[in-house]
């Protein structure tokens, strides 16, 4: 018998014992070593660094990193099955930090008489960051393996004090090939699978690696299900299988980590002009569930950094979209979002606008803030006349060229060129213009000097 919380003593733990006939296909199939793990040679192979810990027994203190249906459970598992360790299974969800503390404190007494503990947490980010350092001293002082399980970035999710004693191990998806392979071996096994009792031809199998999105987990169970629905008699064929199984659950966390890397996919398939992956990311999102409205305003965000006034006419769109999906909402709201992301992908890019700001609001916060040149000062009060204030100024309307030449900056910060427009589209036009317009200024400023000279 495992030990449970608060039993100091306790046998060796052996290993597990097999799933009941009842349990699910997905927690039947469940692998039993590292060897049965469908995971990257580099940490499965024989040489790999989990293989060697394993084989000798000397796991440290980590975080398994993955998706769902990655192996994250199923490792700790495995772990607990091959160490000389106590091996204790808490979740975050369902388990308070009082409780983990006891048992870290029984812990600690156990490794002065010579015995390690194995702790796996999982869902270990829902322990908030405060309570994150309850595990510290002890994973310091080597009391406790710690051995956590998270769908979250440990970056954002765990404190940096703990983060940096442990080990990250990053499990991804499984691959096409490794759903099919466990499928495969699913459909056949006769001691835990389905025995060959399934007619699944290949491109039923396909199909359902597929359907999987790199879950082994909803990989398994859609098998099972399908298979219950279809009975030994028929084949499991795509046709069958989509009328089996409901449409399936896109994994998607709108405030997660995944929430930045579809945006962050969306923007920059925009900006680099690759319209069909645009429109993928941009269903990828809605499909999911995310808010349209935050789709909105990230469109229009690019259409102001990324496209600018190479194309004027992008913001407009974006924009327009924005109350499009407003007024209509989803679904007919999407296609109004495909429009702006479509219109943005295929317009001239720029961000001469987005670096000419920046440029700016740089030197706000760098050089001295000084007032604005007297002459460009209005003079409500005789007192304010007197002082020089709008001394000058002439109305740029009043001359034939529509400019005085004014000096408008700053004196720290004159002859500063913000602005430079690219070469695409509408800036081209823009930068023959903007280039007639200061040499024409500074021509003014020139005569303007010599006559005060």
């Amino acid at each position: 018998m495992r030990p449970r919380p608060g039993e100091l003593f306790g046998d060796l733990p052996p290993d597990p014992p097999a799933p009941v006939a009842g349990a699910p296909l997905a927690e039947r199939m469940r692998p039993r070593t590292l060897a049965e793990m469908v995971l990257p040679p580099d940490l499965s192979g024989e040489r790999s660094f989990l293989a060697r810990a394993v084989a000798e027994d000397r796991v440290p203190s980590m975080v398994l990193w993955g998706p769902p249906g990655s192996g994250k459970t199923t490792l700790a598992r495995v772990v607990a099955a091959s160490t000389r360790a106590r091996f204790l299974d808490f979740s975050a969800v369902v388990s308070g930090v009082k409780e983990v503390r006891e048992v870290l404190e029984e812990s600690k007494q156990l490794r002065r008489r010579g015995e390690r503990t194995l702790l796996f947490v999982d869902e270990i980010h829902r322990f908030n960051r405060a309570q994150q350092d309850v595990f510290l001293p002890y994973v310091e002082a080597g009391a406790v393996t710690l051995v956590g399980a998270t769908t979250e970035n440990p970056s954002f999710e765990l404190n940096g004090a703990l983060l940096s004693r442990l080990v990250v191990v990053v499990l991804p998806p499984l691959s096409l090939e490794g759903l099919s392979e466990l499928l495969r071996r699913a459909s056949r096994d006769a001691e835990r699978g389905l025995g060959g009792r399934v007619d699944l031809p290949e491109e039923g199998l396909a199909w359902l690696a597929r359907f999987a999105d790199g879950d082994a987990r909803r990989a398994l169970n859609a098998l099972e299900a399908a298979a219950a629905h279809a009975g030994p008699a028929i084949p499991l064929t795509p046709e069958v299988l989509a009328a089996a199984l409901v449409r399936k659950s896109l994994l998607y966390d709108k405030s997660g980590e995944q929430h930045y890397d579809l945006v962050s996919a969306l923007h920059k398939s925009l900006r680099d002009s690759d319209v069909d992956a645009t429109l993928y990311w941009l269903a990828r999102m809605l499909e999911g569930g995310e808010d349209p409205l935050f789709v909105a305003r990230r469109l229009v965000r690019a259409a102001t950094e990324d496209v600018g006034l190479a194309d004027p006419e992008a913001l407009r769109l974006a924009v327009a979209a924005r109350d499009a999906v407003h007024f209509l909402g989803l679904p007919e709201g999407a296609l109004a979002l495909a429009e702006a992301a479509l219109y943005l992908a295929l317009a001239p890019k720029s961000n001469a606008v987005y670096v000419a700001y920046g440029a700016a609001a740089r030197d706000v916060a760098e050089s001295p803030n000084e007032p604005p040149p007297l002459a460009i000062r209005n003079a409500p009060t005789g007192l304010m006349e007197r002082l020089g204030y709008g001394r000058g100024y002439a109305y740029a309307h009043d001359l034939a060229e529509g400019t005085v030449g004014l000096s408008c900056l700053p004196d720290a910060l004159a002859g500063r060129s913000y602005y430079r427009p690219g070469p695409r589209g509408r800036e081209r036009e823009l930068g023959e213009r903007l280039t007639e317009i200061r040499a024409l200024r500074d021509r003014l400023r020139t005569e303007q000097e010599r006559e005060g000279g």
